[in-house]
Formats: C-alpha cells, sequence, structure tokens
C-alpha cells in the first residue's frame, strides 16, 4: 500500500489531473499505478508526462531507451521500476529474457546499446561525475551529441520515477520483478 492515497479511478484523481490521466488511458489502454498516485500533484504528471512524451519522440531507440530504464532501475533498487520496464521491454520493445537480465546488470547484449547502457549505468553509479573515457566510450560506439543528451535525460528522468516510487511505495501493478542486492 502506498504512503498517499492513489486515486482509484481517473474520476477521483484532482480535477487537473483528470484529462493528463485519460491520455495516459488512451494510450496504454489502462492507467497504471505510478501514474495516478504522481496525479495527486497535476504539476508534477504534466511536467513527467512532458519529459517522457518528448523523449519518446527523440533518437533514441524505444529498446535503448527501456534497457537504459531497467539498469537505471536496478541500480537504484526500485521494484516498481523494475517490473514496469520488464513487461514493457519484454512485451513492446520486444527484449528476450537474456538481454533484460544484461541491461539489470548494465550491460546489453548488442554491441550498440551496450555502450549506451553501460554509459547510463556509469551516470547513475557516479551521479553524473563520468571519466573522459567514459565519453569517449560511448562516442566512439557511435552515439551523437543528441544522444548523449538524450541517454543523460533518460537516467534523469528514470532516476526521479524510481525514487518516487520508493518515496510512496508505489503498489506494483505489473508482474513483479525484484531488484537484486548490491554485493
Amino acid at each position: 500500500m502506498s504512503r498517499i492515497p492513489t486515486p482509484a479511478t481517473v474520476a477521483d484523481a484532482p480535477e487537473k489531473s483528470q484529462p493528463l490521466l485519460g491520455a495516459v488511458q488512451a494510450q496504454l489502454g489502462s492507467v497504471p499505478n505510478m501514474f495516478r498516485l504522481i496525479a495527486n500533484s497535476p504539476q508534477a504528471l504534466e511536467g513527467y508526462l512532458g519529459m517522457s512524451g518528448a523523449l519518446g519522440k527523440g533518437v533514441l531507440p524505444a529498446a535503448t531507451r527501456e534497457r537504459i530504464a531497467l539498469a537505471v532501475a536496478q541500480a537504484n533498487g526500485c521494484n516498481y521500476c523494475l517490473s514496469a520496464h520488464a513487461y514493457l521491454g519484454k512485451n513492446l520493445a520486444k527484449l528476450d529474457d537474456a538481454e533484460i537480465a544484461a541491461n539489470r546488470s548494465g550491460a546489453s547484449n548488442d554491441p550498440k546499446a551496450d555502450a549506451a547502457v553501460r554509459f547510463a549505468a556509469k551516470v547513475v553509479a557516479l551521479r553524473g561525475h563520468i571519466a573522459e573515457a567514459d565519453f569517449a566510450a560511448v562516442r566512439a560506439a557511435g552515439y551523437s551529441d543528441a544522444q548523449i543528451v538524450e541517454i543523460v535525460q533518460h537516467v534523469a528522468l528514470n532516476t526521479w520515477t524510481n525514487y518516487f516510487n520508493e518515496v510512496f511505495q508505489t503498489a506494483i501493478d505489473f508482474p513483479a520483478v525484484e531488484a537484486r542486492k548490491a554485493a
């Protein structure tokens, strides 16, 4: 159970959040708990949806975005986001179990995606204080300035949702996945 009320339906959310949740429902076919919980602040919901929507139109492929989300969720120990992105990775981005496991370990079985996921994992682990060699590695893999900016933005957005779901203890409404404990 979450620490604050999760509106049971779109109609139960604050009035200014209702059209935003309606758009989520139209796009996804349902409104996951995280969105309904964020809806307690219409401004936070608008901000999250705006950034998420903009990045969805970015230059990184959907599969790479899901790979990054899995790496970030594992690094931050967020079971809600791991569950959501394992589901989305498998069902929308068509990632197989081996790829999802690699992503959770901060890597990828795809050589180009591997550079992006490793870079994202370093950004999380080092809180942005990466070495020149880390930047050079993602650049050498063929990532453009725009793509590198988006990798960092995906790290930031996913870190926010990880923190949000951990702070508010969002009830998992996807097939549950648990973060591995750090050694």
